[in-house]
């Protein structure tokens, strides 16, 4: 099966877990598009690797809501942004998955 686009978005209290989470995710290749939210094109298994290796890091903390949603290009392609582009704040690009 192809890659599907992934997004992932988390609500973390923790300050040093939430940065943890967010350099996981890119090393995972996502891409960030707000403050807690990545996207990228995920297979089967990198998405079930994702997964495994955010509750890893997550384990020890109850104040965590992290949710993955395997997007159709078709179901991605009908997001409608409002406002500014994210911009990465190393890079200075725009994110855009297609």
């Amino acid at each position: 099966m192809p890659p599907l686009i992934t997004l992932v978005i988390y609500d973390i209290e923790d300050d040093k877990l939430r940065s943890e989470v967010a350099s996981f995710l890119k090393s995972k290749g996502l891409k960030r598009i707000q403050y807690s939210a990545f996207i990228g094109p995920l297979t089967d298994s990198q998405r079930i690797d994702v997964v495994a290796g955010l509750r890893r890091l997550t384990r020890n903390s109850s104040k965590v809501n992290i949710q993955v949603y395997p997007l159709t290009p078709a179901s991605y392609n009908m997001r409608m942004v409002i406002g500014i582009p994210f911009y990465d704040e190393i890079g200075g690009e725009e994110l855009i998955v297609t």
